[in-house]
């Protein structure tokens, strides 16, 4: 079983800025976990904290905010995770909705999904 990663364009609020970064594509995680210092970079400021629970049990306390991500011809302002030295750096399934893809099984590539209406 392999990995799948993205690399993925964000911009500040302002688009003044933007930094592409290689994010691996976690289907369990909620939300993404980009470098502190690309963020700060980009200006982009935390709106809140939140607490994280690891798989080896520890609490994590991170900051969370928002920045406009591109991937393809998509963009979509998500939550982020201010992540610290250490932190994964990965693309959450908030993200993998807001812009519209989901993993191939087969390829293990990003695709755009097929949106459904519940009826």
């Amino acid at each position: 079983m392999g990995h799948t990663t993205a690399n993925v364009k964000l911009h500040s609020n302002d688009r003044s800025k933007s930094q592409e970064v290689e994010l691996l594509v976690d289907t369990g995680s909620t939300y993404s976990w980009v470098p502190r210092s690309l963020l700060n970079y980009l200006s982009v400021k935390p709106s809140s904290s939140r607490s994280f629970k690891t798989m080896d049990g520890r609490t994590l306390k991170r900051g969370v905010g928002e920045v406009l991500m591109e991937y393809s011809d998509e963009r979509a302002t998500r939550m982020v995770v201010f992540g610290e030295t250490g932190d994964g750096r990965v693309l959450g399934v908030d993200a993998l909705e807001g812009l519209g893809l989901e993993v191939d099984p087969v390829s293990k590539q990003l695709r755009k999904a097929e949106a459904l209406l519940a009826l």
